[in-house]
């Protein structure tokens, strides 16, 4: 089985394709457009599976683990583009959900009693 990747080899492996491209990173505005174009196109999909809009037919097959892995290419880009460490940020967004939010939901042990 092969290993997973961690998120720094994530974000350096995005960083090793950007960088073999004279443009290199977007502006920030352009990789917020980006974003929302590529979050749109997640959208459309996840309607067209779950939701009551069928696919024309003339519309090319995508898929929801296609599309959320665009958006995850993107979001790398911003960090990178941004000197953002991913791994950093998401520890402390775990930290604040850990803490904040730990009793905004119900347990599931709670409702087994």
């Amino acid at each position: 089985m092969e290993r997973k990747k961690t998120m720094q080899e994530m974000q350096q492996e995005v960083d090793q394709y950007i960088s073999q491209f004279k443009e290199g990173y977007f502006s920030p505005l352009s990789m917020m457009a980006r974003m929302t174009e590529e979050v749109g196109e997640l959208a459309r999909e996840i309607n067209h599976f779950y939701g009551e809009k069928p696919k024309k037919s003339d519309e090319g097959e995508k898929t929801v683990e296609e599309e959320l892995g665009d958006v995850l290419f993107i979001v790398i880009c911003f960090a990178n583009s941004l000197g953002i460490d991913m791994q950093e940020a998401f520890d402390r967004i775990m930290h604040k959900f850990n803490t904040r939010d730990k009793d905004r939901w119900t347990r599931i042990e709670e409702n087994q009693s």
